[in-house]
């Protein structure tokens, strides 16, 4: 069933005070206006100024004239969002603004701290994170999409709008004469999620007019089956133990030992395995039936390691130095 933007807003619960990650854009600026009216004095506005084009200062102007109508505050935070190799623009990106956006948010020297962060994620994005997932060849972590809550660095994060078509936001929008900035690197097809956007999205609209519904759904379905494995993996991981032991690990099917391996890495910066170093790192494992057997395979950033009867993994990088 489809969600109009005023039923979103309706049905949005977070914690007071709340930030707006504010872009000024078409849909941070509705969520902004939308949540300023229903709890007045109790929203504040954060942008991150990521300083990667011109119109940036322009932005950041805009945000301020448009905060300054609505009587509510705004914090403003300048980055650099240079991505490492290996690492695409927009994942870079979008790291740095996370952080920032907490960072503002907990900022004791602002108008007033926050519980809550609203980010204006709508249908539209939601299903383009799907269609990039599917094109990386992802599995459940991916496939499931963006949460609409989570908690980070001690904040909820919320997205309210992910059931709303795009198309409802720019005419809630229109109704009210509203102003917002369009960010022209968001028409460039150089980013594999632009060319969704631009070319995919519309062809599936008119194939499938209620795409966004149904993937919505599928979306739904993944997740559920990630919780499903991670409440799995919990159990596995405390029979194993952390480091996990290696004959332990040999005692659970294929596929439980890759799944509470990755539960395992996750929970290490820099440890996520790819498919193919889990895949090696498998056969390993279970090759490993004597005790000259050694294991030290490249995962993440660092090294998967057998250490005695239990696997380890270490980020040569992050060592101290020798003395």
């Amino acid at each position: 069933m489809r969600t109009t933007f005023d039923q979103a807003i309706a049905a949005f619960a977070p914690g007071l005070p709340l930030a707006v990650a504010y872009s000024g854009g078409a849909d941070s600026t509705a969520l902004l206006i939308a949540c300023a009216a229903r709890w007045p004095g109790q929203v504040r506005a954060v942008h991150v100024h990521h300083g990667l084009q011109s119109a940036a200062d322009d932005f950041v102007r805009h945000c301020e004239d448009v905060c300054g109508a609505l009587n509510v505050p705004l914090a403003v935070r300048h980055v650099r969002a240079g991505h490492a190799r290996g690492e695409s623009p927009e994942d870079a990106a979008r790291i740095v603004r996370y952080r920032a956006i907490a960072e503002l948010a907990r900022d004791e020297a602002a108008p007033f701290s926050v519980a809550s962060v609203a980010l204006a994620h709508h249908a539209d994005d939601q299903i383009e994170t799907l269609l990039l997932a599917l094109s990386r060849g992802a599995g459940l972590p991916g496939l499931r999409a963006m949460p609409a809550s989570w908690q980070r660095d001690g904040l909820m994060f919320h997205r309210p709008l992910l059931q709303v078509h795009v198309a409802d936001i720019r005419a809630w929008l229109a109704a009210r004469g509203a102003a917002f900035v369009v960010d022209p690197s968001n028409t460039d097809e150089r980013y594999t999620r632009n060319r969704i956007r631009a070319r995919l999205l519309p062809a599936l609209d008119a194939a499938f007019p209620q795409f966004r519904e149904t993937f919505a759904r599928s979306i739904g379905h993944a997740a559920q089956a990630q919780t499903l494995l991670d409440e799995l993996a919990a159990q596995d991981l405390a029979v194993v133990g952390k480091p996990p032991a290696i004959c332990a690990l040999q005692a659970l099917s294929a596929a439980r030992q890759g799944n509470v391996l990755r539960h395992w890495l996750k929970a290490v910066p820099g440890a996520t395995p790819s498919a193919a170093q889990l895949q090696e790192v498998l056969r390993q494992v279970d090759a490993c039936r004597t005790r000259g057997h050694k294991i030290h395979l490249k995962v993440g950033a660092g090294f998967l390691v057998r250490q005695g009867p239990c696997l380890d993994w270490y980020n040569p990088e992050a060592l101290p130095p020798a003395a």
